[in-house]
């Protein structure tokens, strides 16, 4: 008997802005990971952190990779040494004695090279005995901080998503309102601008003929049927619908069905035989721009 599938939850919507951090403390100091991130159009990615955690570079892009999809990221990767750690009586007079008798031959080999600080010395792994942190175990203390704070970072991303898609479901419920408000007034609209229109060419004409006029403005009233524009607007609308329930990284293609969105709302207003269509036109446009001010935040 075969198992019932399990239904697959949509993922979330998330906002491409976001920030998180976590922090690690050791008798040695303290070691903090920050991620922050704004708009982008593409993942970019960039690193703040001393040279003792460049060579996780790689790892770290890696990860952040994996769990973000577009925004400007800027991870940032800090330790701080304990004020009140007590530093050794002496150095570690044979590490000092080999390093000495290593910088003098690389002196030696490149004289124009920059020999080494007495800061650099002191954060020798070693030199200051059981005081000086092991790169090992702070470059796995950092991954660690940066599972944990990637999932706070992408939490605050959905809250902010989920805030982004609300605004997004309102417009989309406004502008369903205008269509189905003003579908139905279509053919009379359509009606009486034809009869309008048949006035005015008798009219205009001194010896008219009547069957010319009636085909000539049935056929201009043919290219202001606004029907097909409108069936468009209502697939497009349950496209974008679809596409924020489905969740992910949606961005792009909801960017790209606000230009359709918009094509089929500048399109109603040129084919307008009415104040009324004009002015639906317009209300359209607004809440198109609006939404599309909002799905500029989206990954």
């Amino acid at each position: 008997m075969k198992k019932p599938q399990k239904e697959s939850r949509p993922e979330a919507l998330r906002s491409m802005t976001g920030y998180a951090t976590e922090t690690a403390e050791s008798t040695a100091g303290n070691l903090s990971l920050e991620l922050r991130a704004v708009n982008s159009r593409f993942l970019d990615l960039s690193f703040r952190m001393g040279e003792d955690f460049r060579a996780l570079e790689p790892t770290l892009r890696e990860r952040i990779g994996a769990s973000v999809k577009r925004g400007k990221l800027e991870c940032r990767v800090n330790f701080s040494a304990r004020e009140d750690c007590a530093l050794p009586d002496t150095l570690n007079d044979e590490l000092l004695t080999r390093i000495q008798a290593l910088s003098k031959a690389a002196m030696a080999a490149f004289p124009q090279a920059r020999g080494l600080s007495v800061a650099e010395i002191l954060r020798w792994p070693g030199m200051l005995g059981d005081n000086t942190p092991d790169p090992e175990v702070l470059h796995v203390t950092a991954l660690r901080l940066l599972d944990a704070a990637l999932v706070q970072f992408n939490a605050s991303r959905a809250r902010e998503g989920e805030k982004l898609k609300a605004i997004i479901a309102e417009r989309l419920a406004a502008m369903r309102e205008h269509v189905e408000r003003i579908r139905p007034r279509t053919p009379e609209i359509v009606a009486a601008y034809r009869e309008k229109l048949n006035k005015r060419l008798e009219e205009l004409l001194s010896s008219p003929d009547r069957e010319r006029i009636h085909q000539e403005v049935a056929l201009f009233a043919q290219k202001i049927d606004v029907d097909e524009e409108l069936d468009r607007l209502l697939t497009h609308l349950d496209e974008v619908a679809r596409v924020l329930d489905a969740g992910g990284a949606a961005g792009k293609r909801l960017d790209f069905l606000m230009q359709e969105l918009n094509r089929e709302a500048n399109t109603l207003g040129s084919k307008s035989a009415s104040l009324e269509l004009t002015q639906t036109s317009v209300e359209l446009k607004v809440l198109i721009e609006q939404m599309r001010e909002q799905i500029q935040n989206i990954e």
